[in-house]
């Protein structure tokens, strides 16, 4: 089913006062855009060039400066659609990395044999508002992580000067917008662009162009024919800007084994989704955001009044956050009081995105 899709109108932001450290020795600067840049693809040793190697959100830190020496290291494999798999963090670690693994997992690479023993390193970047991308200030002010995106932010994007913004500023009389659900998705990719345009005496826009994006045609086309049929007050005026954002396509996760191709010969554990208290689906971090789907397999035993024990993973997809996250689900889960306990189960905790991007899923039963 196709997604709904998320529409923002530029506003600029009440200039807040930042926080700030006096007693660090580092420089003090008002905030900083923390971006996590993706470096070579090496599968087994060799050099693999990607077909669209996404690159993670950023974020925003205030207050000291950040000499950024972080770094992320990754391991995965890529099948013989060009998909990468089995996604997990091989050293580092840092904050404002949520993004990371989700980002590889909607990467893709050509068709062809499968490739195994890969890796990436990430670096952060750290840049001030002066030396950051205009593309990168659109892109994180449409989706803000760490707070609104700062006035002089808002200055490299849009001049202050710009008529449309003095008040009154201009008002919609007849805002068109595109079929969005008519338009093509990229599974794991929010796509957006950036429709720039003047307006005569009589509130038509003229002079409609694009100035950045994420690179989606069929958006852009959509978005110029929707700004060039809406009309607005305010009279003649220059430099006006709105923003169309296209959430992304769900990316389906692999099918998952089935648990009894995993369960060990020794289980003495029923096939039932019996639970006194049943488990609480919960996405992993990051992941509903690009609308990435997976599963996880999970292996424990169960103690004569119920509670899951031994809880381990035995595979997950696209990344190991599934995993991970699927033990969190199944911790706070019981069991039904027995005599002798359980051992050697096995279940499936599946992760699924449904409507407007909302998490859904299986739990495990």
């Amino acid at each position: 089913m196709k997604r709904m899709l998320l529409l923002a109108s530029l506003v600029l932001p009440v200039n807040t006062a930042s926080s700030q450290s006096l007693a660090s020795p580092r420089p003090v600067v008002p905030w900083q855009l923390l971006a996590w840049m993706p470096g070579e693809v090496r599968c087994g040793g060799t050099s693999v060039a990607p077909l669209a190697l996404r690159r993670p959100i950023t974020s925003i830190r205030r207050g000291n400066r950040y000499d950024a020496t972080d770094a992320l290291t990754y391991r995965f494999r890529i099948d013989a659609n060009g998909r990468t798999l089995s996604i997990r963090r091989e050293e580092g670690g840092a904050p404002w990395s949520d993004d990371v693994a989700p980002s590889l997992a909607a990467s893709r690479f050509e068709a062809g044999a499968p490739q195994a023993d890969c890796t990436i390193r990430y670096t952060l970047r750290a840049m001030s508002p002066e030396e950051a991308p205009v593309g990168d200030l659109i892109s994180y002010s449409l989706e803000p992580q760490s707070g609104e995106l700062p006035p002089d932010g808002w200055a490299r994007i849009q001049s202050p000067q710009a008529s449309c913004l003095t008040e009154p500023r201009p008002r919609p009389l007849v805002a068109v917008y595109p079929d969005f659900d008519k338009l093509p998705g990229t599974p794991g990719v929010k796509h957006w662009t950036m429709v720039a345009y003047d307006q005569d005496a009589r509130g038509r826009p003229i002079h409609v162009r694009t100035v950045e994006g994420t690179g989606s045609a069929a958006l852009d086309r959509a978005a110029l024919r929707a700004v060039r049929k809406s009309r607005f007050t305010g009279g003649a005026r220059a430099g006006c800007l709105f923003p169309f954002s296209r959430a992304p396509a769900p990316l389906a996760a692999p099918t998952p084994p089935s648990e009894d191709s995993l369960r060990p010969a020794d289980s003495n554990c029923p096939h039932s989704g019996d639970w006194a208290t049943p488990p609480t689906l919960t996405y992993p971090n990051g992941y509903p955001r690009r609308a990435i789907e997976g599963w996880a397999v999970v292996a424990f035993d169960v103690a004569p009044w119920g509670e899951l024990g031994n809880l381990r993973v035995l595979a997950s997809e696209p990344t190991a956050n599934f995993g991970e996250q699927a033990i969190h689900v199944l911790r706070s889960a019981r069991k039904p009081a027995s005599a002798t306990g359980r051992s050697g189960c096995v279940d499936r905790v599946i992760f699924k995105i449904g409507y407007g991007g909302l998490p859904l899923g299986k739990d495990p039963g």
